[in-house]
C-alpha cells in the first residue's frame, strides 16, 4: 500500500529523505509493531507519592503511549511510518487511533480494532527528573498484531526481550529492511546476549549504559559498546546526563556526544525519541556524530513537554531551538559547532497545517476548529 502523498509531512513540515527518494523505494520508511497504551501523566509533584497521603500534581496530560511514542516521534521527523498494533474498541482506543492516524499521519492499515478488549493504561508520575509508573491491562488478543509478512520498509524498530523471538524481524531483514533495536531490563538476571536471538538480524542496537555493561560483562560503557559490535554492526550506548557513545564496526567510526542540559518537565518517552532521531539521521546518511547529536537534541526537546508521544518535537521545534541557541552572545563556539550541521537541514520558515498537538488533561472535548 502506498502512503497518502502528503500524510507523512503533516506534522513535520519537512522530508529529511527527499534527496534520497526514488520510484523503487519501499512504500514506508519505518515499520513498527507493539502495544499502544493510553498514557496519563502527572507532573509537578514535590516528591514521590507517600502511602496513606494524597498528593496533588500541578500538571496533567493524556496521550497515546507505548509504541505510539516511537511511531509519533518518527512521523514528526518526516518519516513515512507504518504501525501494526491492536486497539481496544473503547473510547481510549478510539482516541489513540484518531490521534495517530488523523493527527500524525501514521499508517494504521496493518493495525486492527479488537471488540471487547479495553485499552491498556499507564499512569506516570514525574518528579525530580524521574518517573514512577502504574499500568493496567488485560492479556493481549491471542492473534499477533504483526502481520506474518510485514510491509516493505527502509527500516524497522523493535524492542528485544530475553528469550523472545519475533519471526517478522528475520522476514523483514531478509527483504532488506534495516532493523534498529533497543532492549528492556532483564528480570531473569541472566544478561546473556545469546538470549537475544533476534539481535543477529539487527543493524543497530541501542541499550543504555547499565544494560550494555551487564550484557557484555564490562565495567565501562565505551568498552561495552565496542564489545557489542562483535554481535551487531552498530552499537549505540546511551549515558543519561552524559550523552551517548557509538561504535560502527563497518566504518571504524566512533562518536561521543554530550547531553544537552534542560529542565525536564516529563521524561516519559525520551528514550523512544532518541532512537527515532538516530534512525532518521541514519536513513538520511548523516555522519555518526551528527546522528548522535540530533538524537540527543530531539530527546532533550521532548522532555520539556507533557507525555511521551505528543511531546516529540517536529522540525519547527528543532528550527526554533537552533535559531534561539545562536542568539546567545555568550554561547560556547565549540558547543555551537557541534550542531552546525542543522544549518543546512532546518527550514528557514516552517509552516505547519495546524498547531502542534500536545497531551491534554482531559480527552473527549470537541477540538477547536
Amino acid at each position: 500500500m502506498d502512503p497518502p502523498p502528503h500524510s507523512y509531512l503533516r506534522s513535520s513540515g519537512r522530508d529529511p529523505l527527499a534527496a534520497l527518494r526514488s520510484p523503487s523505494d519501499p512504500p514506508w520508511d519505518v515499520y513498527l509493531t507493539g502495544t499502544v497504551f493510553l498514557d496519563i501523566v502527572f507532573t509537578g509533584l514535590d516528591s514521590a507519592p507517600v502511602r496513606g497521603t494524597e498528593s496533588w500534581a500541578r500538571g496533567m496530560g493524556s496521550s497515546p503511549g507505548g509504541v505510539a511514542n516511537m511511531a509519533t516521534a518518527l512521523a514528526r521527523l518526516g518519516l513515512r511510518t507504518s504501525l501494526a498494533a491492536a486497539f481496544g474498541d473503547d473510547h481510549y482506543g478510539e482516541y489513540c487511533w484518531d490521534e495517530m492516524e488523523q493527527g500524525e499521519g501514521i499508517d494504521l492499515s496493518a493495525s486492527r480494532r479488537v471488540p471487547g478488549w479495553h485499552s491498556p493504561v499507564t499512569v506516570s508520575m514525574a518528579y525530580e527528573g524521574e518517573r514512577t509508573m502504574v499500568s493496567h491491562g488485560h492479556e493481549p488478543p491471542p492473534e499477533e498484531p504483526a502481520p506474518a509478512c510485514p510491509p516493505r520498509a527502509r527500516a524497522a524498530v523493535t524492542s528485544l526481550s530475553p528469550g523472545g523471538h519475533a519471526p517478522w524481524i528475520a522476514e523483514a531483514a531478509g527483504r532488506g529492511t534495516r532493523i534498529f533495536a533497543d532492549v528492556g531490563w532483564d528480570d531473569t538476571g541472566a544478561w546473556d546476549l545469546a538470549g537475544l536471538t533476534d539481535l543477529a538480524h539487527c543493524e543497530a542496537f541501542l541499550p543504555n549504559a547499565e544494560e550494555a555493561m551487564r550484557y557484555t560483562g564490562t565495567g565501562c560503557p565505551r568498552a561495552a559498546a565496542h564489545a557489542l559490535t562483535e554481535h551487531v554492526p552498530l552499537a549505540v550506548v546511551t549515558l543519561g546526563a552524559e550523552g551517548a557513545y557509538a561504535v560502527d564496526r563497518r566504518t571504524g567510526e566512533t562518536a561521543a556526544v554530550p547531553a544537552i542540559a534542560v529542565e525536564a518537565l516529563d521524561p516519559t518517552g525520551a528514550g523512544d525519541v532518541f532512537v527515532a532521531g538516530f534512525v532518521a539521521g541514519t536513513l538520511a546518511e548523516w555522519p555518526l556524530a551528527d546522528r548522535l547529536a540530533f538524537a540527543g537534541l530531539t530527546a532533550a526537546l521532548s522532555v520539556q513537554e507533557f507525555g511521551g508521544s505528543l511531546s516529540a518535537p517536529g522540525w519547527s521545534e528543532i528550527a526554533a531551538w537552533w535559531r534561539k541557541v545562536q542568539s546567545y552572545e555568550d554561547q560556547d563556539p565549540a558547543a555551537l559547532s557541534r550542531y552546525a550541521f542543522l544549518a543546512g537541514l532546518v527550514p528557514e520558515r516552517c509552516v505547519e497545517p495546524w498547531p502542534r498537538r500536545r497531551a491534554v488533561p482531559t480527552i473527549g472535548f470537541p477540538r477547536a476548529m
